[in-house]
């Protein structure tokens, strides 16, 4: 049985950055989120793709315990998306997009699916997300993304979503259109408002921002030498954020802050290459020395006053 059901997209991205460009390389918000989360848990992945996708190359998902069941093929092609960045990596230029099956993607989850405690919906229509809510059992935790597209074309359906899970993951710009705060602690309250119990906000390489009801949390980023390409970072935090509460089984303040860093640690990992490259050929004991040397980076010791 899976314990982490994810529901997003799977694609082929072309992009550029000043470090580099390539074409056609795997990617979308569902692959990126389960690279990182089947280091830690076991992942089921509902998503759909085109005639042109080849199974094959997701192969080393299922060495981890990936159950790709979920992934249907449909006729006519993959998602596609297109995208530039210049030195500011935080913002992305998309120079096209071709939504191909995703327009008429409906997620079919298999039933023994409907049981998995912990369920990620990443970046799809909100409709979408209220239509899988409704179909799972009662999990231990709902965890919501989406992006500005959703936020300014579905913004009633998107509300409506975001009253029925239990904690959001979105990137700050997002969180500010959404509740028309640019403090992002009055705007973490009005979310919580709607229902949600915690609010987790991606800032890139300013590092993650967490709103709960009894408290604040901050984490910078992990600094890194070389960055070559930052898409998908925000669903790979997501995965490694997922797939750490979903090991653990427990969510609480404390968890959630773990979560945050175990998320940041695999972010950074994955904007160290081009797709989902970096996280692919990933071991886990690169995952133990990273987390290593970002918590002696956290660690100041105590102050002591007069």
């Amino acid at each position: 049985m899976i314990n982490l059901l994810v529901i997003g997209t799977i694609a082929y991205d072309s992009i550029e950055s000043p470090f580099g460009k390539v074409e056609n390389v795997l990617g979308g918000s569902a692959l990126h989120f389960t690279n990182a989360a089947s280091f830690f848990t076991d992942v089921g992945i509902v998503a759909a793709v085109g005639r042109d996708f080849d199974l094959k190359d997701i192969k080393f998902l299922e060495e981890r315990n990936v159950d790709i069941r979920g992934i249907s093929i449909e006729e006519g092609n993959t998602f596609r998306w297109e995208g530039r960045y210049g030195y500011d990596l935080n913002q992305a230029i998309t120079l096209k997009t071709e939504l191909n099956v995703i327009e008429r993607f409906k997620p079919h989850i298999p039933d023994d699916y409907l049981s998995a405690d912990f369920i990620f919906l990443a970046n799809i229509d909100p409709e979408l997300q209220t239509y899988v809510i409704d179909q799972i059992k009662r999990p231990a935790i709902i965890v919501l993304d989406t992006m500005n597209f959703w936020i300014e074309n579905k913004f009633s359906a998107l509300m409506d979503a975001v009253k029925k899970v239990d904690m959001i993951i979105v990137n700050e710009s997002e969180l500010r259109e959404m509740t028309k705060e640019y403090s992002l602690v009055k705007a973490a309250r009005k979310i919580m408002e709607l229902g949600p119990s915690c609010v987790v906000v991606k800032r890139g390489e300013y590092g993650v921002f967490m709103a709960e009801r009894n408290g604040l949390f901050l984490a910078p980023a992990f600094p890194l030498e070389e960055v070559f390409d930052p898409t998908g970072a925000g669903d790979t935090f997501a995965g490694g954020f997922m797939g750490y509460l979903a090991n653990v089984g427990n969510v609480n303040p404390e968890t959630i802050k773990q979560a945050i860093i175990m998320g940041s640690v695999m972010a950074s990992f994955n904007v160290e290459d081009f797709g989902i490259n970096r996280i692919k050929r990933l071991g886990y004991d690169e995952i133990k020395d990273r987390y290593t040397a970002f918590k002696r980076c956290l660690n100041f010791g105590d102050i002591k006053f007069k």
